[in-house]
């Protein structure tokens, strides 16, 4: 695999045409006070796979496309209204 960092978020706005939000929380214990701290951070990222509002996505790094632009959405990892068992077959069906 490639050196490019990838990051895992749920998308929160796509309403520019290619481009969605992705938000990306990461938590972590504070070194000196040990306290858990939660961060979250905003990235734009290029979409086209169609992503919708509160998928959750993996963005891969990639050369800068526009000003703020350097993430792309690799792979969608659970849509919206996807249940968590959507691929599994049911017996008596």
């Amino acid at each position: 695999m490639n050196s490019r960092r990838r990051l895992t978020g749920v998308v929160t706005s796509d309403k520019m045409m290619k481009t969605v939000i992705v938000e990306v929380t990461s938590t972590f214990r504070h070194p000196l006070y040990k306290k858990v701290v939660h961060s979250k951070k905003r990235y734009k990222a290029h979409d086209e796979l169609g992503c919708s509002v509160g998928d959750k996505v993996e963005i891969v790094e990639s050369r800068p496309l526009s000003k703020e632009k350097r993430w792309v959405v690799q792979s969608i990892i659970r849509r919206t209204g996807e249940p968590a068992d959507a691929g599994k077959i049911v017996e008596g069906e």
